[in-house]
């Protein structure tokens, strides 16, 4: 008997955002920007994604300034990518949808190359060792100092405010995966002795200034949304129980809904889809993270980790029995029966990664009754594909005709 979908075809609000349902596409780092271009197949994807009927679509890592990126393929909220930008959410916004710039910069968790990086030095939030850098010849950090963190804050400050003129009607701020603001607040990286540093409230206190600051700056247009992991999801880093604080910090600080997911980037991929990367793939992926991840994850999980729907549900239900606000549930929703179960759980919004990947039409085929299950097989080839000259792909649809075509669009500016 298929399931009766009709709430979760609800209009819900976020803040200042009513959403036309519940259902989100989650930042899946797309690997459109080469060189930092905004493309047409970047606005694309998310046109397609509005079409398929998703509420709300996040364009994935949209870095604070240049220092923030990762790596040099990645989109910049800066004044000169406003057009392009502009560009990808008109093309949601016909479509009937809303869209969401993740903000985030990276701290240590950066591959840029030394000429690309201002400072000598990546920020974090802890000085030292940097065992991300390792493999970049990066091998030191630096620990942020009160002027530096209050220079960040006004980064993020201006960016979101740049979202708003691009048109974005919600901002995420990424507190998760090992980038920047989750290096204050994990334990793996934060080893501060100040204010700033030991228990999880102190943790939380420059990743809420940041938040309260976004608020004051533009809450009152756009929706603002966090996004963090409510584990580090390896031995050492923050627990469930930290999830909980992190989500009532979240709370009190006046967060218009949290998204919760799981892991870090290097420690933990895992931890973050549920399932071990690919041990093959069809060639060796171009981007550094990937490879690095990869590489990691051989390190890291022994036993290569078996996909299961649903799988961040019961650290969620923790959450979610802590706190009144809005909740976001990610994780492995692959069916009409898992929007169900998660509805019934008391989450009000969903949001979806490689189903979406898969099929951006998903939505609209559950909402018709066309489909119940998605077809989407969890293999995560379409991670590893990320930045490759066609972009993130699922694998399962992709033809040589449209790889070719796809790359071609992603060398356009959107506004081209």
């Amino acid at each position: 008997m298929a399931e009766d979908l009709s709430r979760a075809f609800e209009p819900f609000k976020v803040g200042p955002l009513t959403l036309r349902n519940r259902f989100i596409k989650a930042a899946t780092n797309e690997g459109m920007c080469k060189k930092g271009i905004v493309s047409k197949g970047l606005a694309e994807h998310h046109r397609a994604v509005a079409a398929g009927g998703a509420a709300l679509t996040t364009v994935a890592y949209c870095a604070t300034s240049m220092d923030g990126r990762t790596f040099v393929d990645q989109a910049v909220l800066s004044r000169e990518n406003v057009a392009d930008l502009r560009a990808l959410t008109d093309g949601v916004h016909s479509e009937g949808g809303a869209a969401c710039a993740q903000v985030t910069h990276a701290g240590c968790f950066t591959f840029l190359p030394q000429e690309e990086l201002a400072t000598s030095r990546p920020l974090s939030a802890s000085g030292g060792f940097n065992k991300v850098g390792i493999l970049s010849r990066r091998f030191t950090k630096k620990r942020m100092n009160r002027d530096e963190m209050s220079a960040m804050v006004d980064e993020f400050v201006s960016a979101c405010r740049l979202a708003k003129e691009c048109g974005f009607d919600a901002v995420e701020l990424h507190m998760g995966h090992g980038y920047l603001l989750s290096q204050f607040v994990s334990r793996l990286y934060n080893h501060r002795r100040d204010a700033y540093g030991g228990k999880i409230e102190k943790r939380m206190k420059f990743p809420v200034e940041v938040l309260s600051r976004v608020l004051d700056a533009v809450g009152k247009d756009l929706a603002v949304v966090v996004k963090y992991s409510v584990t580090d999801g390896t031995r050492g880093g923050n627990t469930v129980e930290d999830g909980v604080e992190i989500a009532r910090a979240l709370e009190a600080a006046g967060a218009h809904m949290a998204v919760l997911s799981n892991g870090m980037n290097v420690e933990s991929v895992s931890g973050i889809f549920g399932s071990s990367l690919p041990s093959e793939v069809r060639k060796p992926p171009e981007n550094f993270i990937i490879r690095l991840g990869m590489r990691m994850q051989k390190i890291t999980d022994f036993v290569p980790v078996e996909f299961s729907e649903l799988y961040l549900l019961e650290n969620s239900k923790r959450v979610r029995a802590a706190v009144d606000m809005p909740l976001c549930y990610i994780g492995g929703i692959q069916s009409s029966a898992n929007v169900g179960a998660v509805l019934d759980a008391g989450f009000e919004t969903m949001a979806m990664g490689r189903a979406l990947v898969h099929d951006p039409s998903l939505i609209n085929q559950w909402r018709d009754g066309t489909a119940e299950q998605s077809k989407c097989t969890a293999c995560n080839h379409c991670v590893t594909m990320m930045y490759a000259p066609a972009g993130t792909a699922c694998i399962l649809q992709q033809d040589e005709a449209a790889a070719k075509e796809a790359a071609r669009l992603n060398l356009i500016p959107a506004s081209g």
